[in-house]
């Protein structure tokens, strides 16, 4: 007779019960939608506020976990760039590649989703039944909108949930924090640590809750506009993959180019790296495969791959300033919003500060907390991220394939610059 297997060997993971429970409401409402229209919209009544309480308490951490992440974020980078001439040329080249890719987003999102046919009348229906505005307030003018970058009151700033000006404040905080003594320095960021671990410990608190939020407005959403939805998700999850295959793509092109590697060479390389993240969906659980490959396969000294790589996984990911370009170029055309170059440029200078300083959180933690304060900067609403958390399970495998492309990438451009004498001849293929 054998032992009952423990009772966590059942037991889902986070992602897998958010799947599931988006899956349930999707099946729920679209089958109330087909039934009586009548029981799918008083369905849809019920459903309404719990999704929406689920999200509300996701959004009353983020003014106070975004300024932590900046702040410590800022201080983490300052700490390793001061480590020595690699690591500074490793954060430069970090820098680089984040606002490469999330360039590269910021035109190739648009463009994708230019060709894609927009429903306005489900469009209307979705924004109704996620209890959306119908209509987004009117952008100030440029002169009123540069002036209030910089917040004249911190505290009114957060208070308004305005992110741009609260991260500006964030980052003039933390550089100024890096200037003051060291034993003063270290009190003050183990405080502001406190601080978002405790934001942290609510954040996963209202996790646990994700599959009832989300089955909630997906019934909800189901309910009001029927198949139609499962079509725009679908669109969302095809903008996401193919955004994240092209920054992988991207990778190879720089690291002929720049690194001076041999493309066959460097592909043979990467591939064992990126079988083990799309299979974990880690990039902490690929570190071990991704040293293998740089010192064995790719010859680069352990002197730069120790430093770099591991460098690279507490504070590099290229897929984060996509997915948040990603998502807010998504809400934007589902609004039937243009975003312009000066807003996309703004998000992109978001994206990347906000991506150093939360490298490290779990999945659907940085997801809603990274997106929020990006969308809410462009002045597009929030409403629509619960639903997009659900679906955020499947683009993840391509997300992480592409943060670990990166990571190897950078290494491989350090390398290179530093000038390592045991590198293999430029171009070589062998």
């Amino acid at each position: 007779m054998t032992d009952a297997a423990p009772p966590s060997a059942f037991r889902l993971s986070m992602p897998a019960r958010v799947l599931l429970a988006l899956v349930l409401g999707a099946a729920v409402g679209l089958s109330l939608s087909a039934w009586d229209a009548d029981i799918a919209t008083s369905a849809a009544d019920i459903a309404q506020p719990v999704g929406r309480l689920w999200l509300n308490a996701l959004q009353m951490t983020v003014v106070p976990l975004v300024a932590a992440l900046v702040i410590v974020g800022i201080n983490s980078a300052a700490d390793a760039a001061a480590s020595g001439r690699s690591a500074r040329m490793a954060m430069a080249v970090f820098a680089i590649l984040l606002a490469v890719c999330g360039a590269f987003a910021a035109v190739a999102a648009p463009a994708f989703l230019a060709l894609l046919p927009r429903d306005e009348a489900q469009v209307a229906l979705f924004r109704a039944a996620i209890q959306a505005p119908e209509v987004l307030p009117q952008a100030p003018d440029f002169g009123l909108w540069i002036t209030s970058v910089i917040p004249s009151n911190a505290i009114a700033a957060a208070a308004a949930s305005a992110m741009l000006p609260l991260v500006v404040f964030s980052m003039f905080f933390g550089f100024a924090l890096t200037r003051l003594e060291p034993e003063r320095r270290q009190r003050m960021l183990e405080l502001v640590r406190a601080i978002g671990d405790t934001m942290l410990v609510i954040v996963r608190w209202v996790l646990w809750a994700a599959p009832l939020g989300v089955f909630a407005l997906v019934l909800a959403v189901c309910a009001h506009v029927g198949l139609g939805v499962l079509t725009a998700l679908g669109y969302y999850i095809a903008l996401q993959c193919t955004l994240y295959v092209g920054i992988t793509l991207l990778m190879y092109g720089v690291a002929v180019v720049v690194a001076r590697e041999g493309l066959r060479r460097f592909a043979s390389a990467l591939l064992p790296v990126q079988a083990i993240a799309a299979s974990t969906q880690s990039s902490l659980a690929s570190l071990p495969v991704m040293v293998d490959s740089a010192r064995q396969r790719l010859g680069y000294p352990l002197a730069v791959t120790s430093l770099v790589l591991p460098m690279a996984v507490s504070l590099f990911r290229i897929a984060s300033p996509t997915q948040y370009l990603s998502v807010v170029i998504f809400i934007a055309w589902m609004y039937g919003v243009e975003l312009g170059p000066a807003q996309l440029t703004i998000a992109v200078g978001l994206s990347i500060v906000i991506s150093m300083g939360s490298v490290g959180l779990p999945g659907q933690v940085s997801f809603m907390t990274n997106n929020l304060p990006v969308t809410q900067a462009m002045g597009l609403p929030v409403e629509p991220l619960g639903v997009l958390l659900a679906v955020d399970t499947i683009p993840d495998v391509f997300a992480t394939v592409a943060n670990t492309s990166g990571q190897v990438t950078a290494t491989a451009v350090v390398a290179r610059r530093s000038g390592a004498t045991d590198l293999p001849d430029p171009g070589s293929t062998s």
